[in-house]
């Protein structure tokens, strides 16, 4: 586990929680640098002035706020320091909310709480409580000098706490398009509904991985094998093109079905492996006839064969 980036507690009622914050997830993205592409040299910044054009060092650098009217103001650490915030030590605990209340959309970075003391009793009794009653604990968390409202949650006898936006960072829906959307017939609903339950299974994380950055590791790795600074791949065979327009959405929806039939035919997972049961029998039907309307035919070839030795 990496470092703390955050020590205080948690304030439930007059009980202290005293936790370690620690980052919950990791970005695996692969990085790259800037280089000049002619030379491969390392692309540098400078913080330059524009007044008068010379490099600024970083403890020189003020924040400043421009309005839409064009009013500039610049704002000290003086400044800052009078803005209202949490204990910079301290996760209030606000109230306990039903979890299902909770919009997902709202929910923006994670963290884990780690008990920070040598009787962990009253982390494992708020961890304790929260699985019990099924509810959210809503708190206020102060990092690096900004407040944010929290959802204080358990997952895998752990809290972890999962910072929330606020109402108003989240965008109103207002698409037209939508307006005058047409409702689907009940044909359609009932085909879609059929299509959704031959893709359903239980969600297991393990199964999806990122292929763009496995791929993209394998032409790194034979770069440096190589020990090319680039490497030429050939590239992939462009997929068949789908209807440019689909004018039959049943249609769409039958073919989506069909195509789901084969899949679970080769994977035979969840749903898909019921379904490939149910056409098993349908299939042994169809043997079994075939075989019982050969078996003539092989007995006249036979009879035939006789009289001709004969």
């Amino acid at each position: 586990m990496a470092r703390a980036i955050w020590k205080g507690s948690i304030a439930f009622g007059l009980v202290n929680v005293p936790v370690k914050v620690y980052t919950a997830t990791e970005d695996h993205d692969i990085k790259f640098h800037q280089v000049h592409a002619k030379d491969g040299g390392r692309i540098k910044y400078q913080r330059v002035c524009t007044v008068d054009n010379k490099p600024v060092e970083y403890v020189d650098i003020a924040k400043a706020y421009e309005s839409p009217d064009g009013d500039r103001v610049i704002l000290s650490d003086e400044d800052f320091a009078r803005l209202p915030a949490a204990e910079k030590h301290e996760i209030p605990v606000l109230q306990f909310v039903p979890s299902d209340q909770i919009d997902p959309i709202l929910f923006d970075k994670s963290y884990y709480l780690e008990p920070d003391s040598t009787t962990p009793k009253a982390y494992v009794l708020l961890a304790t409580t929260l699985e019990r009653i099924d509810r959210t604990a809503l708190v206020h968390f102060t990092l690096r000098q900004k407040t944010r409202l929290a959802a204080l949650r358990v997952r895998e006898g752990m809290l972890v706490l999962q910072t929330l936006l606020w109402p108003d960072e989240v965008r109103a829906v207002e698409f037209e398009s939508l307006q005058d959307a047409s409702e689907p017939r009940p044909q359609e609903i009932k085909m879609a509904e059929t299509l959704v339950e031959s893709m359903s299974d239980d969600f297991d994380p393990s199964q999806f991985t990122d292929e763009y950055q496995i791929e993209l590791q394998k032409i790194l790795d034979e770069a440096i094998a190589s020990g090319s600074d680039r490497v030429t791949t050939k590239p992939e065979a462009a997929p068949a093109e789908m209807d440019a327009e689909v004018v039959d959405l049943v249609a769409a929806l039958q073919r989506s079905l069909e195509a789901s039939g084969r899949r679970a035919a080769g994977s035979g997972g969840g749903a898909q492996k019921k379904a490939a049961k149910k056409a098993a029998p349908a299939k042994k039907t169809a043997k079994a006839a075939k075989k019982t309307a050969e078996k003539p035919a092989k007995k006249a070839a036979k009879k035939t064969q006789a009289r001709k030795g004969a």
